[in-house]
């Protein structure tokens, strides 16, 4: 099985600045994981898109699997009050 790249969308740079230190680096551990199981388990499919969110505490990093080229888009990371507005 391929491991899978992650990029990230610009405007996530913003939102690790609203985040904690410990907290990102947390968060950061868990994209790196989603590298080997892009959809591991505890993972939902938004409703009405194309894209995933996993939990990480109180943030939520919403994402979207391209499996032909074999990328993580990481389109969100958030508070879980405000990551779906």
């Amino acid at each position: 099985m391929a491991e899978y790249k992650v990029y990230f969308r610009e405007s996530v740079e913003k939102d690790f600045r609203s985040i904690p230190k410990k907290d990102v680096r947390k968060v950061l551990h868990r994209v790196e994981s989603l590298t080997i199981e892009p959809r591991p388990l505890g993972c939902e499919k938004l409703t009405g898109q194309e894209k995933y969110r996993v939990r990480q505490g109180q943030y939520r990093i919403v994402y979207s699997v391209q499996d032909k080229e074999s990328t993580i888009w990481i389109v969100k990371v958030g508070h879980r009050k405000d990551v779906y507005r």
